[in-house]
């Protein structure tokens, strides 16, 4: 018959190893991958998912300098995306709502009550709807990326109950411009990476339209993982 002590051993000893396995098991980008390995992973994580909500947003667009202010919406694997967009139209910034799917993009434009087919590049944005393509999107950012390194984990997202990671480095801006048209020269970036390893924030920062206009930085915001809705032309 075994002694009292020596079942209190047995399990203190059961507990320390389900501990040890939790704390193992559940570290998603900060188990001891690699910055380069967290955003394969992160990559990995967005590619495989059916749809995410995306806004992509400047505060300090230059003045005088037409391009993207905001994007907001939703991106499916479609490829598809519906939302808003706001740039600069016929002189006037304007918040329109945009379908983009089967290759093509609807509008609808200010005073007009109905979509219209448009070529994205008039607005100085690319199609939305690949802003999830594997090879052009911003997913394809993550192993472009380099001079990666590891910054602190915080605690973040809904309720602070989150374990956050900041990766930072170095993109070149062929491919930023997948993403946000008129990129140019290296760009800095720093991602935030969840505790399951899943993107949720990209920050970059240089110069659009040309290295003699001001630099100026886009953030780009993931949520809702896995939504897919039905998106159809107008």
């Amino acid at each position: 018959m075994s002694r009292p002590g020596s079942r209190r051993h047995g399990v203190l000893v059961g507990v320390l190893a389900a501990v040890t396995l939790v704390a193992t098991g559940c570290g998603g980008s900060g188990g001891g991958l690699t910055p380069h390995d967290a955003l394969a992973e992160a990559k990995k994580h967005l590619d495989d998912t059916a749809g995410v909500h995306v806004v992509l947003a400047t505060k300090d667009l230059p003045d005088g300098v037409d391009g993207l202010e905001k994007a907001d919406g939703v991106l499916t694997r479609a490829p598809a995306f519906k939302g808003t967009i706001t740039a600069p139209i016929k002189g006037l910034k304007a918040s329109v709502d945009v379908v983009a799917v089967g290759g093509k993009v609807y509008v609808k434009l200010p005073f007009v009550g109905s979509f219209q087919a448009v070529d994205p590049a008039d607005f100085g944005v690319p199609d939305p709807a690949t802003l999830l393509d594997e090879k052009t999107g911003i997913s394809s950012l993550l192993p472009a990326t380099e001079k990666v390194t590891k910054g602190d984990s915080v605690r973040g997202g809904k309720d602070n109950k989150q374990v956050l990671t900041e990766y930072s480095g170095t993109v070149p801006g062929s491919a930023v411009a997948g993403i946000i048209s008129g990129a140019t020269g290296d760009f800095s970036a720093t991602y935030t990476i969840d505790g399951d390893g899943v993107l949720t924030e990209a920050v970059l920062t240089g110069h659009f339209n040309g290295t003699g206009v001001a630099a100026n930085t886009y953030t780009v915001d993931l949520d809702d993982y896995g939504t897919h809705p039905e998106i159809t032309a107008p």
